[in-house]
Order: C-alpha cells, then sequence, then structure tokens
C-alpha cells in the first residue's frame, strides 16, 4: 500500500514538471513586448538674433523758420551796420521730401547701429530784411528768398526697447555731416551790376534724434515707421558786391527739421 502511494506521488509530480515545462517552452515562443520607442524631434535651429541689414526711408520734413541775416553789415553804405538791421524777421521755409539708404548691423534684440545718406529736396525760405535806401526809407520788404537743398550721411545707434506682440519701439541718436546748398536766390542786395547772389554750398556738423516702431513683416522684411529731428546746420548764398569795395553774402542759421518717416528694412542673414 505504501509503494502504490510512493508511485502515485512520484506520477504526480511528473505531470506537474512536465506542465511546467511546456508552459515555459511556449512563453519562450511567445514575442516579447517591449515598451513603444518615442523618437525625440530633432532640436530646432535658435533664430538669428544679430546679422546685417539694408534699409530704405522716404519722409517729409517741416522745417523750423532759419534765422536769416547779411553776412557783411557795411553792404549797401552800412545801412545795416545799426539797430540789428542785418537780421531778417518773420523767416519762414516749407517743408520738403526726404529719401534715404543706409546699411546696418543688429548686434542682439536690443543693440543695432546703421550708416545713413538721405537726400532733402530744395525747401523755400523767405524773410523780410531792412531796406533804407533802394526800396524806401525804414521798411522791411519780404523780398529775401532761396531755395535750399541738403545732403545727410549719419551714423546711427539704436536702442530696441522689447517686443510688445510683434511690435518692437525703439529710440536712437546719429551724428554725422551735411552739405547744403542755396539756389533761385532772390534778394534785395544785389551785385553792383544788377544779378541776385549765385547759390552757393556749405558743409556743416550735422546731428538727429530718432523715435519710432518696427513691425515685421516676415523673417527678413520688416516695415519702420518712425521720427526724427535733425539738425543740419547752416546754409549761405554766394557774395556779391556793392561797387563800393564791400562784398557779402546771405547767411541762414540753424537749419532744423522734424521728420515723418516710412521705411523698409531687410535683414540679410
Amino acid at each position: 500500500m505504501r509503494s502504490l502511494t510512493t508511485n502515485l506521488s512520484l506520477a504526480m509530480a511528473a505531470t506537474f514538471g512536465l506542465a511546467a515545462l511546456s508552459g515555459a517552452v511556449r512563453a519562450a515562443d511567445m514575442p516579447v513586448e517591449y515598451p513603444p520607442i518615442i523618437e525625440a524631434p530633432e532640436p530646432m535651429p535658435l533664430p538669428a538674433i544679430g546679422g546685417w541689414y539694408l534699409r530704405g526711408d522716404i519722409g517729409y520734413k517741416y522745417y523750423q523758420a532759419p534765422k536769416g541775416s547779411v553776412g557783411n553789415v557795411n553792404f549797401g553804405g552800412g545801412q545795416y551796420a545799426t539797430g540789428g538791421h542785418d537780421q531778417m524777421i518773420k523767416e519762414k521755409m516749407l517743408g520738403a521730401a526726404d529719401f534715404g539708404v543706409g546699411a546696418g548691423y543688429k548686434f542682439n534684440d536690443y543693440l543695432r547701429t546703421d550708416l545713413t545718406l538721405d537726400y532733402e529736396t530744395p525747401a523755400k525760405f523767405r524773410g523780410s530784411l531792412w531796406c533804407q535806401t533802394s526800396c524806401g526809407s525804414g521798411n522791411y520788404y519780404d523780398t529775401e528768398r532761396v531755395k535750399i537743398s541738403a545732403w545727410s550721411a549719419l551714423a546711427n545707434v539704436y536702442a530696441d526697447l522689447g517686443n510688445f506682440h510683434g511690435i518692437v519701439p525703439y529710440v536712437g541718436a546719429g551724428a554725422g555731416a551735411s552739405y547744403l546748398r542755396t539756389s533761385s536766390v532772390e534778394t534785395s542786395n544785389k551785385d553792383a551790376s544788377g544779378p541776385n547772389p549765385k547759390g552757393d554750398g556749405k558743409w556743416n556738423f550735422a546731428w538727429a534724434l530718432m523715435a519710432g516702431v518696427e513691425y515685421p513683416i516676415n523673417d527678413q522684411l520688416s516695415l519702420d515707421l518712425g521720427y526724427r529731428y535733425l539738425n543740419l546746420g547752416d546754409a549761405r548764398t554766394g557774395y556779391v558786391d556793392d561797387g563800393a569795395g564791400n562784398s557779402t553774402h546771405m547767411n541762414y542759421k540753424d537749419i532744423t527739421a522734424h521728420e515723418v518717416r516710412v521705411g523698409l528694412r531687410y535683414y540679410l542673414n
């Protein structure tokens, strides 16, 4: 009896062993399920912050009244030598169009610089000058007229003040040189032979203050809306001789303008 029990136990153990071995074999045949492989996207390149750019601008100048005067108070027999009569009154200078080009470099999100070259179309000046002899005793006449055109070349630096939903406000300053030229001179101070003085050119130190906003159109092109205060210096006419050994020219000092400008900036990278 004991032998029978022992034999049954051995048979059951062998059966369970075979079943376990069969399950292990089947498990080995099943494909192993690994967690899904998620490929990380390649890092996007950061947008270029700095870089070179080209610019073009058009605008309109509103000139402040320059100070007109006679260069030689002794011209015409010394009629301007007393009472400050060498100074004009009622000076006025009309507006003019402005066209500019430039190239610059943007260092980062807050600092950039550029060089600009601008041409201002001839603006009409008019003033009144004291006249004692040839045009009536002790009177002012609106006979002083001239056209003044200007070239200006400036080195500028700007501070961009942040990005507000795509709009970038900025302030800036510039310094350089201007060339002012007079033409179409009409004055009571004529040459002894009768003609008006000829036009003349003059180089000056020039400076500017700017403010505006930039609005990107795409990755490379931006719209620039700006204001500029520009100090161009002085202008003058050619000389005339009164026939008595006195020569003079007309002076136009402190020529300054407020400008409204619109332009495009094209970034090269």
